[in-house]
């Protein structure tokens, strides 16, 4: 049985970077790695669903904290199936972004803490309602929220393709989110935690025997 690396960050931090350089890395060892993003975006209607709301569609399904995150719940139990079979046939399987993102952007936005009602209703409802597999190490992006901020911001700019959604535009969101982030691995929430503040993935290598 293979062992799940969740990758968790604010827009910009770097996820997609370090998600190819932990491939790279362990290919390279001769592990056999898989790789999966949540929201599927394309793929999932939920998923679809949430990032349509996300940018103005479906009247004000977006202002309902729960009923959004319900969304991306639903997105990951639909991939569950598929997480299990990866998972039975690869030594490591990534996953750029996970239930984590769920739990601290619902607190972040109802503005509770990394201990209140909303994060234990997610916790229930993806890992004991929708039985997902549960990550064995958590990787957080460190990268402070400002610059994190600006990289999303010069990358909408760039690809007119990609334009920021309800989320990204709200910078006073992402700094909630990046301290509910924190909080969560300082409590090893569900896995042990790692923060990542030099994108470096070789140091990051023994997470597959550890």
């Amino acid at each position: 049985m293979g062992r799940l690396i969740a990758v968790e960050g604010l827009d910009g931090a770097g996820k997609n970077t370090l998600v190819t350089g932990l491939l790279d890395h362990w290919n390279g060892l001769g592990a056999r790695v898989a790789t999966v993003t949540f929201p599927r975006y394309h793929r999932s209607v939920h998923a679809d669903i949430a990032a349509e709301a996300l940018h103005g569609d479906h009247g004000d399904l977006r202002d309902s904290v729960y009923a959004m995150a319900l969304l991306f719940a639903l997105d990951r139990r639909d991939a569950a199936a598929e997480l299990r079979e990866a998972l039975a046939t690869h030594d490591v399987v990534v996953a750029d972004r996970y239930v984590a993102s769920n739990a601290a952007y619902s607190a972040a936005r109802l503005r509770e803490p990394a201990d209140g009602a909303v994060v234990c209703w997610v916790h229930d409802l993806e890992f004991e309602r929708f039985a997902i597999p549960r990550p064995d190490h958590t990787l957080l992006l460190g990268v402070a929220a400002e610059v994190a901020m600006d990289r999303a911001a010069s990358r909408a700019a760039a690809d007119p393709g990609r334009p920021r959604d309800h989320y990204e535009k709200d910078a006073d969101l992402q700094v909630r989110v990046d301290e509910i982030y924190r909080r969560l691995a300082a409590g090893s929430w569900v896995s042990p935690w790692t923060l990542v503040s030099d994108n470096d993935p070789a140091v990051l290598g023994d997470l597959l025997t550890e």
